[in-house]
């Protein structure tokens, strides 16, 4: 696995407003970020200006910074767009009963979480990077200007979700078990290619792959009422060589989807 970039910290811009200066600053105490007194030569980095918090990689100038995905233009006509059919991932988790309550351990920038929530899923999102639940929790602050009622379907804590899937660390953050545990772990791709989304290539870069993916899988399978759902690419084995009960698949990837109740 190649060596994870350094992440440098947080830099606002003089040009963001208050607002936005005092809820970056808030986030930076709360998940415990360096502020940044100017940009910085290398490694990857928080960017904040008036339209909200984006990761930033400083080997990749003309990027443009990595966002979350709830009030993005594409997420937005999505929802507008898709129904439960249409969603592979609702067949995934087994709404047709009513919207389940469902973890999210893996939430990357967003999007499944955004589409289950949609649905009328409670969605809790487990995200043990600090950089990446920044830009995570400042999705939500924009996506409660949009939608207060679809953001009430979304909460985030900043933990690891190896540590956090089990019934008393659940209790003691007042969580109930979940109907269901989403995993969607980082795929090791080992070249650069079109299919490669330059912000996974990105989160890469930062993170590195996911080689506990394993660990969470099993951890996940001892809390989910219902189900485990695992996305992954149509390359990939299954987490930990177990076969799921059903697989639900797309042109890119899946839904390896196991049973638990």
């Amino acid at each position: 696995m190649d060596k994870p970039s350094v992440f440098r910290g947080m830099f606002i811009h003089n040009s963001a407003n208050a607002d936005i200066r005092d809820a970056s600053k808030g986030m930076a105490a709360e998940f415990n970020i360096a502020l940044l007194p100017e940009l910085p030569d290398t490694g990857i980095y928080l960017n904040i200006d008036n339209s909200g918090a984006g990761l930033c990689d400083t080997s990749s100038p003309k990027q443009a910074p990595v966002k979350a995905e709830f009030v993005s233009p594409e997420m937005q006509y999505r929802l507008k767009k898709s129904g439960a059919k249409s969603e592979l991932i609702m067949r995934a988790i087994g709404n047709k009963q009513g919207p389940c309550n469902v973890i999210d351990a893996t939430p990357g920038l967003g999007r499944d979480a955004m589409v289950m929530a949609n649905f009328g899923c409670q969605v809790t999102m487990l995200e043990r990077s600090p950089a990446v639940a920044v830009i995570l929790a400042d999705g939500l602050r924009q996506l409660q200007q949009l939608s207060s009622d679809l953001r009430s379907n979304l909460s985030l804590y900043c933990d690891d979700s190896i540590h956090t899937l089990n019934e008393k660390d659940l209790k003691n953050k007042g969580l109930n078990l979940p109907d269901v545990v989403y995993l969607d772990p980082m795929f090791p791709h080992r070249k650069k290619s079109a299919l490669v989304k330059k912000e996974m290539q990105l989160f890469q870069r930062l993170l590195g792959h996911d080689p506990d993916a394993d660990v969470l899988f099993n951890a996940a399978m001892k809390v989910a009422k219902k189900r485990v759902v695992v996305k992954r690419p149509n390359t990939a084995e299954p987490l930990d060589n177990q076969k799921p009960n059903l697989t639900i698949d797309s042109k890119k990837h899946r839904f390896d989807v196991y049973l638990t109740g």
